[in-house]
């Protein structure tokens, strides 16, 4: 039997991360999907939170969540900015926040669409109120 020679290149199976960092360079939001349990996982990690299993596999979210919770923070020398929580349609919930929109205005139950910006110079998903009726699915 030959033994794989061992690697310390990071891949989808032993860094889970690593799908999403490269989702977001290619503008998509990911996430994992548990197989056994029928159940979406979110932040990458290699065992399902819900059941135990390994049996992950990676999905990319259509990105349109709605506004869970939200809170505006004042920070001294610049203006209010806020964190928000917002549930996927794929049955996720990620922490992130709302742009396009007065810090303020943004309320519980807002329909969202994911948009993937430069910060730092790294891709970052954050939210902006979803546009049209048709991009809000009944």
């Amino acid at each position: 039997m030959t033994v794989p020679a061992a690697t310390n290149e990071p891949t989808e199976t032993t860094a889970p991360a690593l799908a999403y960092a490269e989702g977001l360079a290619a503008g998509e939001l990911r996430f994992q999907h548990c197989a056994s349990c029928d159940r979406a996982v979110f932040h990458p990690r290699v065992l399902c939170p819900h059941c135990g299993a390994e049996s992950l596999e990676v999905r990319t979210s259509a990105g349109l969540g709605t506004v869970y919770a939200t809170t505006v923070l004042h920070n001294r020398g610049s203006g209010p900015r806020n964190v928000a929580l917002i549930d996927l349609d794929e049955g996720f919930r990620m922490m992130s926040r709302v742009e396009g929109i007065d810090p303020e205005q943004v309320t519980i139950g807002a329909r969202v669409r994911v948009a993937v910006v430069a910060a730092d110079g790294e891709p970052l998903a954050v939210f902006r109120p979803a546009g049209t009726a048709s991009e809000v699915p009944e």
